[in-house]
């Protein structure tokens, strides 16, 4: 799955001129990205890999970053209904998903405000 969610992400903006890029730069992952496979994919897609390695590396190196990440599904589930799904229909959850995000991003804009 992780080649296809390569390709999922949609364009970002750098903040330089001209277009979007298509992918970010680098992809940060845990050690259970740890396959020849996954930073093959990585690279032929033009995102450098930075997976920590099994045996190697200690995980609390990757932990930088990826907090942000746990940071904000702990925020999401919050909210029983993404916790626990009780939608059966794909778009109904989506929307549910869509609201929890917005939720989020208000109460980090009030914290700011």
């Amino acid at each position: 799955m992780l080649a296809a969610t390569l390709d999922a992400v949609p364009g970002v903006r750098s903040g330089r001129r001209g277009g979007p890029r298509c992918r970010p730069a680098k992809l940060h992952a845990d050690k259970g990205y740890d396959h020849a496979r996954c930073r093959r994919e990585c690279r032929e897609r033009g995102v450098r890999p930075r997976i920590a390695r099994r045996g190697v590396e200690n995980s609390q190196r990757p932990g930088r970053h990826r907090w942000v990440v746990e940071r904000t599904l702990a925020r999401l589930a919050r909210s029983r209904r993404l916790t626990v799904r009780y939608e059966r229909r794909a778009d109904i959850h989506l929307a549910f998903t869509t609201l929890g995000c917005a939720l989020v991003c208000l109460n980090q804009a009030r914290r700011f405000c």
